[in-house]
């Protein structure tokens, strides 16, 4: 754990709102702030889905060639052609969030609970909420709104800036 002489500061562009592309963002949050890092989180594009009150996340195996699943003792990656059908897209959600469960790996939801515990700041995207039509009440309690000059000024102070 680091010291308050020693603390540090991390700033996270999140632009993806997909079950896959959600747990990088809010694991290496709640790690951070573990560590006793002071970390901003900035959710822009389909990245601001993950701050809506209502998760309906889902994995879409299209051109993810590096997506394998454990199946009968070996990893079977699904052809773009199986992933291009009907279906595919609920089927890999489902495989995924069963893995996960199984696994005993935290939910969004948890892990996004858990950065709000471990006080994240989360900002909102101002740009992306009008362009999409999201209103405030649509997102969970917390995060503030802000445009990229609110990101880029906590930026200019972190010692760690990840887009993800």
């Amino acid at each position: 754990m680091l010291d308050e002489t020693n603390a540090k500061s991390m700033s996270i562009i999140v632009t993806k709102g997909t079950l896959d592309w959600a747990y990088p963002p809010f694991i290496l949050a709640t790690t951070a702030a573990a560590m006793g890092l002071e970390v901003t989180m900035f959710f822009t594009f389909y990245g601001l889905t993950l701050l809506k009150r209502k998760l309906d996340l889902k994995m879409n195996p299209l051109g993810n060639a590096a997506m394998e699943m454990p199946m009968g003792g070996m990893h079977m990656a699904m052809p773009n052609i199986m992933a291009a059908m009907p279906g595919a897209t609920s089927l890999t959600t489902t495989m995924m969030k069963n893995m996960l469960k199984q696994k005993g790996v935290a939910s969004i939801e948890e892990l996004r609970d858990l950065a709000i515990e471990a006080d994240v700041k989360m900002i909102a995207c101002q740009m992306t909420m009008d362009l999409f039509e999201y209103k405030p009440e649509d997102m969970i309690d917390g995060p503030s709104i802000g445009g990229a000059a609110s990101w880029v000024e906590v930026a200019t102070r972190s010692d760690i800036n990840l887009y993800i």
